[in-house]
């Protein structure tokens, strides 16, 4: 096995005993993450690194790796980074290592980071405002900071080692990349989300995505502070979700909707059953009761496949007490409507789409992908009998994530399903360049009020007043 797939498997070993350790061997605690979670310059993490810094570092990485390779069956990522460091101060005390002693400090951290951890990536990965990284190749990264893209200049050495970072990635959480299967999604230790494709899928060489998700889960307080959601938004959400009702949120790329569903879903009562159900597993679900679910892509024989759909079927024998799906992408929009309309109610998921008539859309194609030939009719019936409100999202100029529409579908109207707005967001003149609005009540009062007081969960009539401004300026 090669090192890079031992420090992988160690790395999620630790991650799923709960003994998570960062690859410099320190354990990642409150006061740490205190530490990183400080204003970010998006300059701080460009480095200028030379073609002789490059070339020190591999050299002295490959000597590292020749003595360590060996001695490390059997230790944790903590024992390795000892060793790690160890094989390092002797291999540069008798190596020809051209590095002056000020210089000394960053070298030796940086091929730690090439080692053990992801080379330039990890302090990327180690800043609380970078919330999406992006290398289009070994020398082309950016990242994005506030809603905003930025070119760090930071760099591998070359793509050797930028294919050994996304090789140790894959093999982390079980998957493979190669030729015969160019694309892959995978997860690192910190549930971070990560997306590569390999030529000749990407002309221009792999390309490597990573969404990172907070140290510490967003509280619906962190989504109103940052105008995302309001406090009258909020009141009605949670009081749809402890009265079981059946919510999908929509809204295009990196609008929020994963983040926005693990808010939704930091409502659910801590006495039920929650089964989740995702491609890549990213939901941070805080209740005591949670059974986490992942598909699984064929291996190279091209066997083992285990989609969604079949795990949503799977789901429904473990008697739970919700479901949520992270995202409804084709045929498994049929068997997650069918559980919301057989006594599951509660459940959750998302959908990508511009607008909530849109997503109602995107789900009856999804349900015709499932090969039935089922009438439109019969699909629209399901959907309205199964969803009872859909939050959408979208993404501001400025890059602010918001919610601008809260709609309940009410039924059907001869072949139509009927939407009702309840809340939606107002655009105001700009101010700074920057566009301004607020989300607002329209005044109508949705029709399962009466089936949330039914179950005891009342709702006051207020937060739906019309034209009511109701949070924080978006």
């Amino acid at each position: 096995m090669r090192l890079s797939d031992k420090l992988a498997a160690m790395e999620e070993r630790d991650r799923v005993s709960g003994t998570s350790s960062r690859t410099d061997g320190r354990a990642t605690g409150p006061g740490e993450i205190a530490r990183r979670n400080r204003p970010t310059d998006p300059n701080r993490i460009t480095r200028a690194s030379s073609a002789s810094w490059h070339a020190s570092k591999r050299k002295v990485r490959e000597l590292v790796l020749a003595e360590v390779a060996p001695r490390i069956d059997g230790m944790t990522a903590s024992e390795v980074a000892t060793e790690v460091r160890a094989a390092l101060d002797r291999i540069l005390g008798r190596q020809d290592v051209k590095v002056s002693p000020r210089e000394r400090r960053a070298f030796v951290a940086e091929v730690i980071q090439d080692t053990l951890g992801y080379g330039p990536l990890d302090p990327m990965l180690a800043d609380t405002e970078v919330t999406e990284i992006m290398c289009n190749s070994h020398d082309d990264i950016w990242v994005e900071i506030d809603g905003q893209l930025h070119h760090t200049g930071a760099t591998f050495s070359d793509d050797e080692q930028y294919r050994h970072v996304i090789d140790k990635i894959v093999a982390g959480v079980g998957r493979r990349i190669d030729e015969a299967s160019p694309m892959v999604d995978a997860r690192l230790p910190d549930g971070s989300r990560v997306n590569v494709i390999l030529p000749p899928l990407a002309i221009g060489g792999p390309v490597l995505t990573i969404r990172k998700f907070a140290a510490d889960p967003y509280t619906v307080k962190d989504l109103i502070n940052f105008g995302t959601f309001t406090l009258d938004l909020s009141l009605v959400t949670e009081a749809c979700v402890r009265g079981k009702l059946n919510i999908l949120v929509s809204g295009g790329t990196g609008t929020g909707k994963t983040t926005n569903l693990n808010v939704l879903s930091s409502f659910i009562p801590d006495g039920e059953r929650i089964v989740t159900i995702e491609d890549a597993a990213e939901l941070q679900l805080q209740q005591p009761h949670v059974i986490s679910l992942e598909a699984r892509p064929p291996n190279a024989e091209g066997a083992g496949e285990v989609r969604i759909r079949d795990l949503v079927r799977n789901a429904l024998r473990m008697r739970p007490d919700r479901i949520i799906v992270g995202e409804v992408r084709g045929a498994e929009a049929l068997d997650m409507l069918q559980a919301m309309n057989t006594g599951h109610e509660g459940s959750m998921t998302t959908v990508h789409a511009n607008s909530p008539r849109d997503a109602l859309s995107r789900i009856e194609t999804m349900v015709l992908m499932a090969g039935f030939d089922l009438p439109i009719r019969a699909i629209r019936e399901q959907i309205s009998s199964a969803i009872n409100l859909i939050i959408h999202l979208d993404r501001m100029t400025d890059g602010r994530r918001v919610v601008t529409s809260a709609t309940e579908i009410q039924g059907m109207e001869g072949d139509t399903i009927l939407l009702q707005e309840l809340f939606h967001y107002r655009l105001s003149p700009r101010t700074d360049g920057r566009p301004n609005g607020e989300l607002i009540g329209t005044g109508l009062r949705p029709k399962f009020v009466d089936r949330l007081h039914e179950v005891g969960v009342d709702v006051p009539a207020k937060v739906f007043r019309s034209g009511r401004l109701t949070g924080t300026e978006g």
